[in-house]
Formats: C-alpha cells, structure tokens, sequence
C-alpha cells in the first residue's frame, strides 16, 4: 500500500508540473485529455470519448463544448451514420497539442539530464515498461515497449 501511495502521489505532482510546463496549460486536465485522445485516435464520437475517458455523456458535452468555443475542436456529421456527430481537432486545436507536447517533453528531458545521474536515468528506463504494464488494460493490440524512451543513456 505505501508504494501504491507514494506512486500515487508522484504521478499527481508530476502531471501538474508537466501541464504547468505546457502551452496547454490554460486547458482543464479533461480538456487536455481528450485533445490528447482526438490527437492519438482521430475523430469520435460523444458517446465513444466519454466511455474512453470514463466520464458520463453529459460531463464530456461539457469538455467538447468549451474546446469547440475556443475553436481547438469542430464537430462533423458521422460518415455513417446520420444521427450522430463526431468530433475533431481544428488546426489550432493541432498545434497547441504539438507545442503542448514538446513543450512537456523538453521539460522532463531537462529535467532528467539536470536532476538525475546517468544511473539513476538508466534506471528511471528500465522502470517504464513496468509503469507501462500497470496502465495496460490487457486488450489485445496494446502497445508493449521493451525501451520506450529510445534514449537511455549509456
């Protein structure tokens, strides 16, 4: 229970210094999300975005309202299905999910350079498939990385 805690806890703080580091940052921790989601598995439905980010429809017409107002989404008829909606990034809504990634990276980066031994860097990557393994839902198709950072130092 005191890893599980602890675990807990750092990855809090280490999501809310990573979203403080980001351009996204005037963004809501749901609104980031699922721009994230949109960014990785292209355009979805309400429906769909609410199931996979586990919230209820109407909490996610909510999120997906704000983005759309602030034009980072817009929504399309379904290609299929005429009574439905899906929704997409905008080219803004792309851009500030790019810079909000480099963004997060290149503050961790430097944050693992400057705060962390050559070492203790190894071992911070050999830790990330276990971390990988623990957020895994097990479904067929789910990514396993052997080295997921590509730049263990040596």
């Amino acid at each position: 229970m005191r890893t599980a805690d602890e675990l807990t806890t750092l990855v809090a703080q280490l999501g809310r210094r990573l979203r403080a580091a980001s351009a996204e940052a005037e963004l809501t921790p749901s609104q980031q999300s699922v721009m994230g989601r949109l960014g990785r598995q292209g355009a979805a439905t309400t429906a769909g975005l609410a199931r996979s980010e586990l919230v209820r429809p109407q909490s996610m017409r909510l999120t997906l309202a704000a983005l759309e107002e602030r034009g980072l989404v817009a929504r399309a008829p379904h290609a299929t299905d005429g009574r439905l909606v899906v929704f997409s990034l905008t080219a803004e809504g792309a851009e500030l999910l790019g810079s909000g990634r480099a963004a997060r990276r290149s503050w961790l980066a430097q944050a693992i350079d400057t705060r962390l031994t050559p070492q203790e860097h190894r071992t911070l990557a050999a830790a990330l498939p276990l971390l990988q393994r623990l957020v895994d839902d097990g479904s067929p198709g789910t990514p396993h990385h052997s080295d997921p950072t590509g730049d263990v130092p040596q």
